[in-house]
């Protein structure tokens, strides 16, 4: 399955974030996890740690970034890497949609206050 067909329309919405499956062990592939990801402006972070490095890459926008305790600002083109075990959280710092490509080894867990988990859209 070399090719996977993009979804038409997000595969997971919270309100003020839509993610979109790309390429994930349930669309075929075994090593990466890769999605879309459009962040509304004014959406809260909520502040995490993954347990695997985990890449993001600003398609648009402005993504304002926390990793471990240290604030950046992102633009189109960059690249946003997070360390494994490292809090971070990423916002929209503009005032239009936030969009960016996620890449996350596939087994990679979410760790917030809540537990760990498998985000659904990297499943």
């Amino acid at each position: 399955m070399p090719v996977v067909t993009a979804p038409s329309d997000p595969t997971h919405d919270i309100g003020t974030a839509r993610f979109t499956s790309l390429a994930t062990p349930t669309r075929g592939s075994t090593e990466t996890s890769v999605w879309r990801v459009a962040i509304d402006p004014a959406a809260p972070a909520v502040p995490h740690m993954l347990t695997r490095e985990e890449v993001f890459v600003v398609l648009d926008g402005c993504a304002t970034v926390s990793i471990g305790g240290v604030l950046s600002a992102a633009h189109q083109g960059d690249a946003i890497v997070v360390p494994p075990n490292t809090l971070f959280s990423i916002e929209n710092g503009g005032s239009s949609i936030l969009h960016m490509l996620c890449c996350l080894p596939v087994g990679g867990e979410a760790v917030t206050a809540d537990g760990t988990f498998t985000p659904p859209w990297a499943q």
